[in-house]
Order: C-alpha cells, then structure tokens, then sequence
C-alpha cells in the first residue's frame, strides 16, 4: 500500500508538492512546515506525532 501524497495541508490549505517538506502522522493527516511548528509537531486529529513525510525522487522505483 502507497503513502497518499496529500496536497494540501489540513490546517492552512497551503499547496504542498511532492517535492515539499510536509509532516504527517500515522493516519497520514498532511501538514506544512509552519503549522506543524505551531502545533508543536502533534496531530490535532489524532493526537499522534508529526513527522516529516518522505518526499518523492525523481527516479522511479520499480520493485
């Protein structure tokens, strides 16, 4: 099952690409760099840790 790269995040609605540094928690709630400062890195959904999302390679992976 692939991580779902959302596009925005939850809390500002800013733009986030594949390329953008974005934190998410293990139910993959999506935020910005700055929103997760402010929220002291703790998902407000869940209450779980915020931690930075892998971001995609340009190469392709093919397993």
């Amino acid at each position: 099952m692939a991580l779902e790269m959302r596009k925005e995040c939850e809390r500002c609605n800013s733009t986030i690409d594949d390329h953008s540094i974005a934190y998410i928690c293990v139910h993959e709630c999506t935020f910005c760099s700055p929103c997760t400062e402010e929220m002291n890195h703790v998902c407000p959904n869940c209450g779980g840790e915020l931690v930075k999302r892998p971001r995609k390679s340009e190469n392709v992976c093919l397993l």
